[in-house]
């Protein structure tokens, strides 16, 4: 189960989660990035089923310095810039990872929603040997870096209503095939937005609920399935695995 942690930041201490793998170390690491929910029964229970399949997981609160509205304001601008606060706080993250014993030294990231938007930002030149964006979008600046980008495995929903949708996965795809960069992107038909995250009703409130039903979010157990099993896959193959 994934124990809670604490991760000294250039602006504070960030509340952090943690998930061990039961095979022998050392491990490759990943940095599990949340979505809109932000600190949930279901980002710790991504990180346990990262650790299950051989991988160190650490899963950071990027909204542990204020509300969530206002964390996101800051989010949004640095996403935008590539840089800033929040980057810095999933590079705590990362090097923490890379600073422990029992890790390989070799780290992805995978995120959801906001979270697959940071995946992608975070591909070029940023330390990480693989990323999964899932419905993260694919933001219009995107080719300007991308050709330096890691390994990436990519996860959309046909049936997203979001800009993060299949529109997205579609020019993802694109860009990275034109570039050379290795990758795995799949669109699933009839999977809406958010359909690796099955959250609990005790992790939403009514605003986030109302979003739900805005982009067509839902939980989809097949879809994930697939989703995981190729990200696994492709972290298996770019980062090793400890399993």
């Amino acid at each position: 189960m994934a124990t809670n942690l604490e991760l000294r930041t250039p602006h504070g201490v960030m509340p952090a989660c943690y998930a061990v793998p039961e095979s022998p170390p050392p491990w490759p690491g990943v940095v599990v990035i949340h979505d809109f929910t932000g600190m949930s029964h279901d980002l710790r229970a991504q990180a346990d089923w990262l650790a299950s399949e051989g991988f160190l997981a650490v899963a950071p609160d990027l909204y542990y310095w204020g509300g969530r509205f206002r964390c996101l304001r800051t989010i949004m601008r640095d996403l935008g810039r590539r840089h800033g606060r929040s980057f810095e706080d999933v590079e705590t993250a990362r090097a923490w990872l890379v600073g422990r014993a029992d890790c390989t030294g070799k780290v992805g990231v995978i995120g959801f929603c906001m979270g697959g938007a940071y995946a992608l930002a975070l591909a070029a030149d940023r330390g990480f040997g693989a990323s999964s964006v899932n419905y993260g979008g694919c933001p219009g600046d995107a080719g300007d870096w991308l050709p330096a980008a890691c390994p990436i495995v990519g996860s959309f929903g046909g049936a997203d209503r979001s800009p993060l949708g299949r529109r997205a996965g579609l020019r993802l795809e694109g860009l990275l095939t034109r570039f050379g960069i290795p990758h795995d992107v799949k669109i699933y038909p009839g999977a809406g937005h958010g359909f690796m995250n099955d959250h609990s009703r005790e992790d939403t409130t009514l605003t986030l609920r109302f979003l739900t039903r805005i982009s067509g979010t839902r939980y989809d157990e097949r879809a994930t399935e697939d989703a995981r099993r190729r990200i696994v896959a492709f972290f298996g193959r770019h980062l090793g695995n400890g399993a």
